[in-house]
């Protein structure tokens, strides 16, 4: 599936910040009103361990702030659930950002209907609130065993007094557990909401806004980013402004199949192994779309390693190593899952010389926020 077009952009105008308004769609989620103390409820609640099965494990744990929302273990591919030796087939992504995620839906781009959006790598779930469930109930993350279990944890939790405060006396009560599962998750949501999640404090922000410059090399690097015949990473890590005239999240929320090479640590992965990304969502069930994954944010993407959907590359500039001779050196990189759904029209072989491919790393890094 081939990303939207670059959008060609003159180097002045990014000098000046006056970067191009994407287009609009009407396929955003509109929040639910919230105040101060849900959203104080919600971190409580994204921070509580004694709502999984352990007694060990909060979503804090796996979207750690001090990691740009990722794992604070960088050391492995994958997170460890609550239970001891569990582990997830995927890269915990981040979810810095993810409230300007549109649900998943499909857009006519160039005579070809692509799905765009959707929370998860695979655009299983539409809205925080929905995604937010999740965890709670995967036998590899917090290990719920259904709703009264975790219900029945959050009527023991230090945090019982302050939901209550916040849903009513009675939102624990015996026969309300499905309530007060959506409730929890609205707080949840109304916290990854705030600015706390998306801050746009970057070097790359503060440039735009002139507050700051960027080095020569960074420079050459965005130049590099956004130009169709060198990195071309633009085309579905776009640089434009939203139709609101927030910054770039540096998505187009699109699916793609880069041949990611295989992850062979059999600590993780049995030799069978295989993803089918959104393919096997059930909103979607299309083998032709076998090893498509969101195109994620490269805001923070300095601090969010491992990468790739599988934790395959521990660096940045080994990603974009990649990007650039996958075609070429296929040797150096191995055997992938679904060649034949591979993105072979913008990557794989862009020419980019050791100097660019620096370039484009350092300009990456411009985009971590400043906490």
């Amino acid at each position: 599936m081939a990303c939207r077009k670059a959008l060609f952009l003159l180097l002045p105008a990014l000098l000046t910040g006056c970067l191009d308004e994407a287009k609009t769609t009407n396929t955003t989620n509109t929040p639910p009103a919230v105040s101060i103390s849900m959203v104080n409820l919600g971190q409580s609640l994204f921070e509580d361990i004694s709502l999984s099965s352990d007694g060990n494990q909060a979503c804090a744990s796996c979207h750690d702030k001090n990691h740009a929302f990722t794992d604070p273990d960088n050391s492995i591919p994958v997170s460890e659930g609550s239970v001891a030796g569990l582990f997830g087939t995927r890269n915990t992504p981040t979810i810095a950002y993810a409230r300007f995620t549109p649900v998943l839906h499909q857009e006519l781009d160039e005579g070809e209907l692509l799905w765009m959006g959707g929370l998860f790598l695979d655009g299983r779930e539409d809205s925080l609130e929905d995604q937010a469930k999740r965890p709670f109930f995967n036998p590899v993350e917090m290990n719920n065993a259904d709703v009264p279990s975790l219900i029945n944890r959050l009527r023991s939790s230090p945090n019982a007094t302050a939901f209550l405060a916040v849903f009513g006396s009675d939102a624990l009560d015996p026969g309300k557990e499905e309530q007060a599962l959506d409730q929890m998750t609205q707080a949840i949501a109304a916290f990854e909401r705030t600015p706390v999640f998306s801050p746009f404090t970057s070097r790359f922000d503060q440039y735009l806004r002139g507050e700051t410059t960027l080095t020569t090399q960074e420079l050459e690097g965005m130049a590099m980013f956004v130009r169709a015949d060198k990195g071309n990473c633009a085309a579905c890590h776009v640089i434009t402004r939203s139709a609101n005239g927030e910054p770039p999240v540096f998505t187009d929320f699109s699916y793609d199949n880069l041949g990611v090479p295989s992850n062979t640590d059999a600590r993780f992965y049995t030799a069978s192994f295989t993803d089918p990304g959104l393919a096997a969502n059930t909103n979607v069930n299309d083998p032709l779309l076998n090893g498509k994954f969101r195109v994620p944010t490269l805001r923070n993407i300095e601090k969010t390693a491992p990468y790739m959907h599988n934790g395959v590359f521990t660096d940045l500039r080994t990603i974009v190593e990649f990007y650039n001779s996958r075609d070429t050196e296929p040797q150096r990189w191995g055997e992938t899952e679904y060649p034949d759904t591979i993105n072979r029209s913008e990557l794989g072989n862009l020419k980019l010389s050791d100097r660019e491919i620096d370039a484009i790393v350092a300009f990456m890094k411009t985009l971590t926020d400043q906490i």
